[in-house]
């Protein structure tokens, strides 16, 4: 599994007017119409009901929304530099201001999980994530984002 296989480079942004969880959702939504021609409305509806699960903000600034959808043949992601943090109930009570979300086929199973683990290793790394956090140009961070960066156990 790679970031070059899960990430178009259209499907990053920054963010500038995101103020809440929902209008990050609505982000995502407009990202994975414009990059994978999928429904805007239905992506930010499965993302929020995801949410309705438990919050997907994992700490550190970092969020990784994720949900299962129609009409997907493989595993796709959209990334998300906020400028001004928000919100995202995540574990440690920190806002968010990087953000990976994960758009999986409803049979996606293990593709779907080795995606998830790939992005979640990756934003742990504190050093990677203050590169990020340093660029505010998105085909820089789509770079960053995908060069060498795999799974090397998948």
């Amino acid at each position: 599994m790679e970031f070059s296989k899960l990430l178009k480079p259209e499907a990053v942004k920054v963010v500038t007017a995101a103020t809440s969880k929902k209008r990050l959702m609505q982000a995502f939504g407009d990202l994975a119409q414009s990059a994978y021609d999928l429904d805007a409305d239905m992506v930010v509806d499965a993302l929020t009901q995801r949410e309705t699960l438990g919050p997907t903000g994992v700490g550190h600034g970092v969020a990784l929304p994720h949900a299962r959808l129609s009409g997907l043949d493989d595993v796709v992601g959209a990334f998300v530099l906020m400028e001004k943090p928000i919100d995202f109930s995540s574990v440690d009570r920190q806002p968010v201001d990087l953000a990976f979300a994960l758009f999986a086929p409803q049979d996606a199973g293990v593709e779907h999980l080795k995606a998830l683990a790939l992005v979640a290793r990756t934003l742990r790394d504190t050093s990677f994530c203050t590169k990020l956090r340093a660029n505010r140009d998105p085909s820089t961070l789509f770079t960053i984002l995908t060069e060498g960066r795999s799974d090397q156990a998948a």
